[in-house]
């Protein structure tokens, strides 16, 4: 009797280890650049907030492809950065309007040194010129949902990651989360952040209870399930989210 018992936990177990794997189905999948593999650095903020920026682009149907490394190799002249090389996506929209950025391309490993130039089309640009054809300054607001700072005032978020002490604007999780998927819906470029990792957002799926997520393109490269993509519920979205950039013009959309 209890070797009987023991087959069937063992089937039972065996059972639960081998569930498929969860179906989506996709109702919107925005463009997006070739997934990209941050490595064993912590630059996340770095990869989802040029992620966001080059599918904004790809909607207007200006392809750029920009290079996280570049900015990892500027955050050496940036007396607060912390070495951990920790931030977040307003980091990142602050640093290139600081230092510029470069291709893809153009610079794929730190260790090399910064381009002086970036060569587009024929022309040639200083990485701030190019910065400035890519994220205009003041073009993508920054935003929080806390219950601790009163809504629709600019906030500063007292966590490590924001050494900048950028401020951004506080609304409602159910603003947030509709601004969001409005964002998503219309093709905009989005970042978003836990308060452990951030991703793009490049789509909207429901699963097989019409349960809504939102599609995320991360940067770790392909060899995962979903090929370098991950799907975040509106559920969990609603608890985890710390920030989320997108363009103002994204923010107005009704």
């Amino acid at each position: 009797m209890k070797q009987l018992l023991f087959c069937f936990c063992l089937v039972v177990m065996i059972g639960c280890s081998q569930q498929p794997p969860k179906h989506y189905t996709h109702e919107v999948l925005n463009r997006m650049t070739p997934i990209k593999d941050q490595g064993k650095s912590q630059l996340c903020w770095a990869y989802a907030m040029l992620a966001a920026i080059e599918t904004e682009h790809l909607r207007w149907g200006d392809s750029v492809n920009l290079s996280p490394t570049y900015i990892e190799k500027m955050l050496e002249r940036e007396p607060e950065a912390p070495e951990s090389k920790r931030g977040m996506g307003a980091t990142l929209i602050s640093l290139i309007q600081k230092h510029g950025i470069v291709a893809y391309d153009a610079m794929r490993s730190a260790d090399a040194p910064a381009p002086r130039f970036v060569f587009m089309l024929g022309a040639e640009y200083t990485p701030q010129e190019f910065a400035r054809s890519v994220c205009a300054p003041d073009e993508y607001i920054c935003l929080t949902s806390t219950d601790d700072a009163p809504y629709y005032e600019e906030v500063e978020l007292d966590v490590p990651d924001n050494w900048l002490h950028q401020r951004f604007l506080n609304v409602p999780i159910d603003t947030l989360l509709v601004k969001t998927e409005r964002a998503v819906r219309h093709h905009r470029g989005v970042c978003w952040e836990s308060s452990g990792h951030a991703m793009a957002i490049v789509g909207i799926a429901h699963d097989d209870a019409d349960n809504k997520y939102f599609i995320m393109k991360n940067s770790w490269g392909t060899n995962r399930p979903h090929q370098g993509m991950e799907y975040l519920s509106f559920r969990k979205f609603r608890k985890v989210t710390l920030a989320v950039e997108m363009t103002r013009e994204a923010f107005r959309l009704r």
